[in-house]
C-alpha cells in the first residue's frame, strides 16, 4: 500500500469563553484565505473572537511546519468553524427577589491549514 502524503494540519481549541455567534462572525471572515493573509485579517479586525482565533491559526501554522514539513507559503485556510461548548449556567438577581438565568456560552474552535496544490 503506498504511503499517502499529508497536506493538512489542524489546530483546535476547546471551552474558550466566548460564544459561538460571536466567534463564527470572525471565522467566516477567514475562511479560504491564505494563512499570511488571514493572519493580518484577524490582526486588524476589532472583534472579542480575532486574538482567539489567529493563535488558533498560528498553531495550525506550527504544526503544518514542525509536524509534516510544509511550506507556510504556500498555506491557506482550507477549513475554518466554530462549534458550540458547555454552556455555564450562571443567575442575576432582579426585582423584588426574582433571579434572572444567565448563559455564559462557551466555543470550539477548529482551524484547518491546507497546502496548494
Amino acid at each position: 500500500m503506498a504511503e499517502q502524503e499529508i497536506t493538512s494540519a489542524t489546530a483546535k481549541v476547546t471551552n474558550v469563553r466566548i460564544a459561538p455567534r460571536k466567534a463564527r462572525l470572525v471565522i467566516d471572515l477567514i475562511r479560504g484565505k491564505q494563512a499570511a493573509e488571514a493572519l493580518a485579517i484577524l490582526q486588524f479586525t476589532p472583534r472579542a473572537g480575532s486574538p482567539i482565533i489567529a493563535k488558533a491559526l498560528k498553531s495550525a501554522i506550527a504544526n503544518a511546519e514542525h509536524n509534516f514539513d510544509l511550506d507556510a507559503q504556500n498555506l491557506f485556510v482550507s477549513e475554518a468553524f466554530v462549534d458550540e461548548g458547555p454552556t455555564l449556567k450562571r443567575f442575576r438577581p432582579r426585582a423584588k427577589g426574582s433571579a434572572s438565568p444567565i448563559n455564559k456560552r462557551t466555543s470550539h474552535i477548529t482551524v484547518v491549514v491546507s497546502e496548494k496544490e
